[in-house]
């Protein structure tokens, strides 16, 4: 799949600024690995004991020995995202597989700032703070795209 690696900077970037806390103060390390099916179902299994292939798993890694533990708002944060299923997503959704990617790149951080999809009202704030990014970015109206407003 091609991406455009600026372009998922620039979106990484975005939702720190955003949605980091304390409008967007502090600095951040994110490692973003994009994997298939079958790396990312025995990550979920390992990690949260779960035996099924997901789109995106997010952790952080945050912790007062980081090399900017002194920095305000300093965080570590991990994302592992399924690149194998944005590609299936994206063909049937049509859209680009980079547009998939940046959902599910969107997703796992917004998780780290404090959104969760746990219930109905919660995961719509989310998926709706999604889309408006991504449209802001360019990528279009990703993930209620088949729901449009």
């Amino acid at each position: 799949m091609d991406v455009s690696l600026p372009r998922l900077r620039k979106l990484v970037a975005t939702v720190c600024r955003r949605f980091g806390g304390r409008q967007g103060l502090g600095v951040y390390e994110i490692s973003i690995a994009i994997v298939d099916d079958a790396a990312i179902k025995k990550l979920n299994a390992r990690f949260l004991s779960r035996s099924a292939t997901t789109d995106c798993l997010s952790f952080d890694l945050s912790d007062a020995k980081t090399p900017h533990a002194d920095a305000l708002n300093s965080r570590t944060l991990e994302l592992i995202v399924n690149g194998e299923m944005a590609a299936r997503q994206a063909a049937l959704r049509g859209h680009s597989g980079e547009a998939e990617l940046a959902l599910y790149i969107t997703h796992g951080l917004l998780h780290n700032f404090g959104f969760d999809d746990c219930t109905i009202g919660r995961a719509r704030k989310m998926h709706d703070a999604e889309d408006t990014i991504l449209q802001e970015l360019g990528y279009g109206l990703v993930y209620n795209k088949n729901n449009e407003k």
